[in-house]
């Protein structure tokens, strides 16, 4: 398949310090990318200047879609729980919902059904109602995943989701992802590769630059993963 992101030639400098350099990365429509490094290396930097929600000190990101350079795509974005503001008076179903913003070709009655759909996916179907600020960080986590994996998208982005989760529900997470991998392209940020790495078929390092490696899984390394 061909690509539906290039990253050419990304920098990023924040106060005076170098966060990225020189990132450059083809991501092509099906790939499914694992990416991991060191706390303070950039990850979620990288992930955000992907999404546009930053502007790179240097260099570029394109989106494609079926060879066509395209101003957007549809993306599902997981992002780290503390960059979401729980005191923000919207309920369980509400912020699921808003994951089908911009998607064109869905009424009230569509909205209803996958909004209700997320929510069994991620098992919040009795705190659809409540507000975000009364949930716990694991419900959280797991509302902002159903807002993630709400409809199909071009792109999935991931960081972290295994953050805040209880064990009792790891297994339906990784269970959610590797039942959309087949059908979108992902891209994923973890500290826990063991189950990720072997679901990838790429596995990146970032570390203010890009390794790519042959393994990420505990079994197996590569000279840049040790």
């Amino acid at each position: 398949m061909g690509k539906i992101i290039e990253i050419e030639g990304v920098g990023m400098v924040r106060e005076g310090k170098r966060i990225l350099s020189d990132i450059n990365l083809s991501v092509n429509a099906g790939d499914f990318i694992a990416i991991t490094g060191p706390n303070g290396g950039g990850k979620t930097t990288l992930l955000k200047i992907i999404l546009q929600l930053l502007e790179p000190t240097s260099g570029t990101v394109s989106y494609y879609y079926e060879s066509e350079k395209v101003k957007r795509l549809s993306i599902g974005y997981l992002p780290q729980k503390n960059s979401i503001d729980s005191n923000f008076p919207m309920t369980v179903s509400q912020v699921i919902s808003s994951g089908l913003l911009g998607l064109k070709g869905v009424d009230k009655s569509r909205r209803q059904t996958l909004t209700e759909g997320a929510l069994r996916d991620v098992e919040l179907e009795s705190k659809a109602n409540s507000p975000i600020g009364a949930l716990s960080g694991g419900q959280l986590q797991r509302t902002l995943l159903g807002r993630a994996i709400i409809a199909p998208h071009d792109v999935l982005v991931l960081d972290e989701p295994l953050s805040y989760i209880d064990r009792s529900f790891e297994n339906k997470i990784y269970n959610l992802i590797s039942e959309r991998a087949p059908h979108t392209t992902i891209i994923l940020v973890s500290h826990e590769m063991t189950r990720f790495a072997q679901m990838a078929n790429r596995h990146i390092i970032i570390d203010r630059t890009l390794t790519e490696c042959h393994s990420l899984s505990h079994r197996v390394h590569c000279d840049c993963c040790e």
